[in-house]
């Protein structure tokens, strides 16, 4: 359903954050409000910042690689530099965690009530192929009663397509793209049915994935890089994400509470249930994105 108004005039405009914010070390009862425009504007802003250094010569990308071996360019730090700026400057109250930042300890990390969670670039190595598949993920995490924390409000951002998917918490899940802004449903089905679509990631694909693929009557198969792989699902172009390799929760926090609010989920593979947040281990346990399952 196309939606005819602005972005920043949809129902969930502004979240409003009630309860313990960080200042100065201590804690204190405050009202925070994020406008999702805002947020949105900025993964579009960081979007630019990337797509400047994407149209140079590769030679000029000031590549690297990190400790655990993954790609690091240019594009990845000028895109965090964007928008922990941004965020420093509106929230300065909530706390940052990115893939490019040095992480706090957790002993830090269990004492936040809310905090953003980004990747400036996920897809560096989809980047470095130049095949369009990467994006900026920016998601707003609340700490739930049991100590863990989960995702409130997402946004990813596509550079190259200009396609920008969003969500908060209760109020559905949206894309904008050149057609303007419209809310988008997950497809229904059951896992019986045949001809099933599963998504896969073009850089992980193992024995154990194809297994599953193989569990399914018929099943068709794509491939895709990044968070695109879960915005498949969200918008009804797949039915599963299998993911069996190792990701980091900033690789999902945003894409899981579009698919929610989408109609899927985005479960662990052991436990069935959804995806825990600012754990003392950031690494994801292997996960299945589904749409919305029978």
């Amino acid at each position: 359903r196309k939606l005819d108004i602005p972005l920043w005039r949809v129902c969930l405009s502004v979240l409003v954050l009630q309860g313990l914010c960080t200042m100065n070390n201590s804690f204190v009862e405050k009202d925070v409000e994020v406008n999702v425009g805002k947020i949105v504007e900025l993964a579009k802003d960081a979007g630019l910042v990337i797509m400047e250094i994407y149209e140079r010569s590769a030679d000029d990308w000031d590549q690297k690689v990190k400790s655990d071996d993954s790609p690091l360019t240019a594009a990845d730090l000028s895109s965090n530099k964007v928008i922990c700026d941004r965020l420093k400057e509106w929230f300065p109250d909530i706390p940052i965690m990115s893939e490019e930042n040095k992480q706090a300890s957790f002993d830090e990390r269990s004492r936040w009530p809310f905090y953003f969670c980004i990747d400036p670039l996920d897809g560096t190595k989809e980047f470095i192929k130049r095949n369009g598949e990467f994006t900026v993920n920016i998601a707003l995490m609340r700490r739930e009663d049991q100590g863990f924390a989960r995702p409130v409000l997402g946004v990813v951002h596509t550079p190259v397509s200009k396609r920008t998917h969003f969500a908060v918490d209760g109020c559905g899940a949206f894309v904008e793209d050149q057609d303007g802004t419209r809310k988008i449903e997950a497809l229904k089905y059951s896992p019986e049915d045949a001809g099933l679509i599963l998504v896969c990631s073009r850089s992980h694909l193992d024995d154990r994935t194809k297994a599953i693929i193989d569990s399914y009557t018929d099943p068709k198969t794509t491939s895709m890089g990044s968070s695109l792989k879960f915005m498949l699902v969200a918008e009804g172009s797949a039915h599963v994400y299998p993911r069996l390799a190792p990701t980091m929760e900033w690789d999902t926090a945003a894409s899981q509470i579009i698919v929610e609010e989408a109609g899927g989920s985005v479960i662990d593979h052991e436990t069935n249930e959804p995806l825990k947040y600012c754990k003392e281990n950031l690494t994801n346990p292997f996960f299945m994105c589904y749409a919305n399952k029978n």
